[in-house]
């Protein structure tokens, strides 16, 4: 399971930027709508989840079961994505799932049975994040470009 999701997250690190960097700055800044995510936006909630997730990989070896959870509206809020140029956040996405991917690819795999609490109804293991994580990544991939 675990070795299927990081083969398709290096998928995704290779083939999703060139992608986003051909989408014109108006149309990935474009909101539908006042209260939703312009594209820009929903690769900047792809960030905050890595930044969140990058955590539960790590703090999920070594303490019991950590308590991960994020609140998705203020982190993208207040990150301020919209402001800033797209082609960072593009580079910062693309960098940030190289980096969980190759950090992942590296936890033995007795750690990866650990647990992390996210606020659901039942802890989850290592394992089911991480491939949780990459279908998360492609659910929100595909609100913002066809591949």
């Amino acid at each position: 399971m675990v070795a299927a999701a990081l083969e398709r997250l290096r998928f995704l690190c290779d083939t999703i930027p060139p992608l986003l960097s051909q989408i014109s700055a108006d149309e990935f800044a474009a909101k539908p709508q006042p209260a939703k995510w312009s594209k820009k936006e929903i690769i900047g909630h792809l960030i905050d989840s890595a930044a969140n997730n990058h955590h539960r990989f790590v703090r999920g070896q070594f303490e019991e079961a950590p308590f991960i959870k994020y609140n998705q509206d203020e982190w993208n809020a207040h990150s301020r994505y919209h402001d800033m140029d797209g082609a960072q956040v593009i580079a910062f996405w693309e960098a940030y799932n190289r980096f969980l991917r190759a950090l992942a690819a590296r936890i033995p795999p007795e750690k990866l049975l650990r647990e992390v609490n996210t606020g659901g109804e039942k802890n989850l293991s290592i394992a089911f994040l991480i491939h949780d994580y990459v279908q998360h990544l492609e659910h929100h991939l595909r609100q913002v470009l066809d591949y």
